[in-house]
C-alpha cells in the first residue's frame, strides 16, 4: 500500500510536462513517505509535482507555515490498524480533485477514492480477513483549522449530515477493498449501500477535538456484506470514548444482468473479530424475523390504534375552535425541498452517491425540527434505513419532511421523530417513486419550556398518517 505524506504549499507555475515524470517518480516502496517539510530533493520534487496539478485558486487564506498532514493504508499484512496507518481526512483537501473527474468530492470521500488504488489483486471469489479491509480516518480538528471549519455547524458543533456522508463513502471503500480482486472487477461487480441500522449517538461530537472512523467488514453472506463502523473521540475516559457505531449492509450486484452476485467470503482470526461475525449473523436473522411480522400485521387491533390516534385529529378538522392548543396536526409541521441530481453528485458506478442523499435527509430534518421546537434541536438517533430504489444523474428528487409523532413523558428531554422521504420524480412520465425512507430523532437543546413554550403533541389527520405513526411507534420498540 501507499503511503504519502501531504503539506500545504503555495501555488507554482502549471506544467504538464510533469505528469508523467509523477507517473514514473511514484514511490516503488509502498511505505515511502515523502515529508515535505525537509529541503531534500525528492521533496521538492513532490511539492512542485502536486502544486502544479492543483485545480483551484487563488492561493488559501492561511497559507503560512507548511502543515504536514499524512495520507496512508494499512497494509494487508497489518492486523490491527494504527493511528500512523490512517488516512487523514484534512490531506483530501490539499490534493487536486481532478484526478476524479465527476465523481462526488468532500474532503474525506477524495482522500478515500485514492485509497481505493491500493487495494490487492487476487483472481477469482477467495476468502479475506477483516484486517484486510480494517480501514481509519483521521480528523485533526485540534490542528487543521481548514478541515476543522469544513465540519463546523452554526452552532459550534459537529455537521451531524456531512459525519453520516463520511460513514457512508468509508462503509464503501471497505466494501470495495473487501470485495474487489483486481481492477477488471469493477466492469463486472457493483456495490450498492441496501440498508443502514439504527445509529444512536451516545455524546456529543466536538469539533475541536481529533475524530476517528474505524470501520472493516464483520459477516458476509453470499452476496451480501455488513460492515461496522466506530466514531471515536477521545477524552479523559478511555470507557467514554466511543461516540457512535454504524453498521452498513452492502450487495454485490453484476453489472450486466442486475443479479445479485457472489462476493469474498470472511476469515474471522482474533477472537473480537469471531464475536463481531457472531453478533452480525444475529442482527442479519433479526432483520428477517421483523420484515416477516411487518407483514402479519394483526388487523383488528391496528384498527383499533387508528381510531385512537385519529380522534384528536378530528377534532381539528370538525371543530378546530375546539382543537386541544397543546397539540398540531402532522400536516401543520411539513417542510420539503427538490434538486436536479448532477453529475458531480455520483459515485464511481455512476448512481447518485448514498451519502449526499442521508446528508441532504438529515439537514432537511434538522430544519423541520428546529422550526418545530422553536430552538435548535440536538441529533440522537437516525433509525434503519432502507435503500428501496437507486438515485440516477438527472433525476428530479424531493424530499418532503413531518414530525411524525413526540414523546413528551420526560419534559426536561422531549424526543421529537422526523420522517423525511425521498422521490424520484419523472415529470416526461407523470410518476414518482420512493427512493429511501429516513427516519431522525432530535431533543431540545435548550430549556425553551422557560420562555413559556412547550413542545406540542402531533396527531394524525388521515388513516394513511395514522398507519404511519403506527408503523414507527412498532419499529422503534421492535
Amino acid at each position: 500500500m501507499k503511503a504519502i505524506r501531504l503539506g500545504v504549499a503555495r501555488r507554482q507555475p502549471s506544467s504538464f510536462l510533469l505528469v508523467n515524470r509523477f507517473q514514473d517518480y511514484w514511490s516503488p516502496n509502498p511505505h515511502k513517505t515523502f515529508d515535505l517539510s525537509s529541503k531534500d530533493k525528492d521533496s521538492r520534487i513532490f511539492n512542485h509535482i502536486f502544486c502544479s496539478c492543483r485545480s483551484y485558486s487563488p492561493d488559501p487564506p492561511f497559507s503560512g507555515d507548511p502543515i504536514s498532514v499524512a495520507s496512508t493504508v494499512s497494509p494487508p499484512d497489518n492486523q490491527h490498524q494504527h493511528d500512523d496507518d490512517a488516512v487523514d481526512a484534512g490531506s483530501s483537501l490539499r490534493k487536486p480533485v481532478s484526478l476524479w473527474p465527476g465523481v462526488y468530492h468532500s474532503p474525506v470521500t477524495n482522500a478515500l477514492w485514492q485509497a481505493r488504488s491500493g487495494t490487492t489483486t487476487t483472481s477469482g471469489v477467495t476468502g479475506k480477513t477483516p484486517s484486510l479491509s480494517r480501514t481509519t480516518i483521521l480528523y485533526p480538528f485540534s490542528t487543521d483549522y481548514v478541515l476543522r471549519e469544513q465540519y463546523r455547524n452554526p452552532w459550534n458543533g459537529v455537521r451531524i449530515g456531512k459525519l453520516l456522508e463520511d460513514l457512508d463513502a468509508l462503509a464503501g471503500t471497505i466494501s470495495f477493498k473487501h470485495c474487489f480482486n483486481h481492477a477488471g472487477m469493477a466492469n463486472s461487480l457493483l456495490l450498492v449501500t441496501a440498508s443502514v441500522d439504527k445509529m444512536v449517538l451516545k455524546k456529543p461530537i466536538l469539533v475541536d477535538t481529533d475524530l476517528k472512523i474505524v470501520g472493516a467488514v464483520t459477516w458476509v453472506g453470499r452476496s451480501s456484506m455488513e460492515i461496522q463502523l466506530q466514531v471515536i473521540q477521545e477524552t479523559s475516559d478511555p470507557l467514554d470514548s466511543q461516540a457512535l457505531v454504524a453498521n452498513f449492509t452492502f450487495v454485490g450486484r453484476d453489472s450486466k444482468t442486475g443479479k445479485s452476485a457472489t462476493i469474498n467470503q470472511i476469515m474471522p482470526e482474533t477472537e473480537k473479530e469471531k464475536l463481531l461475525w457472531q453478533e452480525a449473523e444475529e442482527r442479519n436473522a433479526s432483520r428477517k424475523k421483523r420484515r416477516a411480522q411487518l407483514k402479519n400485521v394483526e388487523c383488528e387491533r391496528e384498527a383499533e390504534r387508528i381510531n385512537a390516534l385519529l380522534a384528536e385529529g378530528r377534532v381539528f378538522l370538525d371543530m378546530p375552535a375546539l382543537a386541544d392548543r397543546d397539540s398540531i396536526l402532522i400536516k401543520d409541521t411539513c417542510l420539503q425541498n427538490a434538486l436536479i441530481c448532477q453529475p458531480q453528485q455520483r459515485n464511481t458506478h455512476g448512481r447518485i452517491f448514498g451519502g449526499f442523499l442521508m446528508r441532504r435527509a438529515f439537514e432537511l430534518a434538522f430544519a423541520t425540527a428546529y422550526a418545530f421546537a422553536g430552538s435548535a434541536p440536538c441529533f440522537l438517533e437516525v433509525d434503519h434505513v432502507d435503500f428501496l430504489k437507486p438515485v440516477d444523474v438527472g433525476n428530479f428528487l424531493r424530499f418532503k419532511s413531518c414530525v411524525l409523532y413526540t414523546e413528551l413523558e420526560n419534559p426536561e428531554e422531549p424526543l421529537i421523530n422526523v420522517e423525511v422521504v425521498a422521490h424520484v420524480t419523472r415529470p416526461e412520465l407523470r410518476s414518482a417513486e420512493v427512493s429511501n425512507k429516513f427516519y431522525f430523532t432530535f431533543t431540545t437543546c435548550s430549556k425553551i419550556t422557560t420562555n413559556g413554550w412547550k413542545i406540542r403533541s402531533v396527531v394524525p389527520a388521515t388513516e394513511e398518517e395514522a398507519r404511519r405513526v403506527i408503523k414507527r411507534m412498532d419499529a422503534e420498540k421492535s
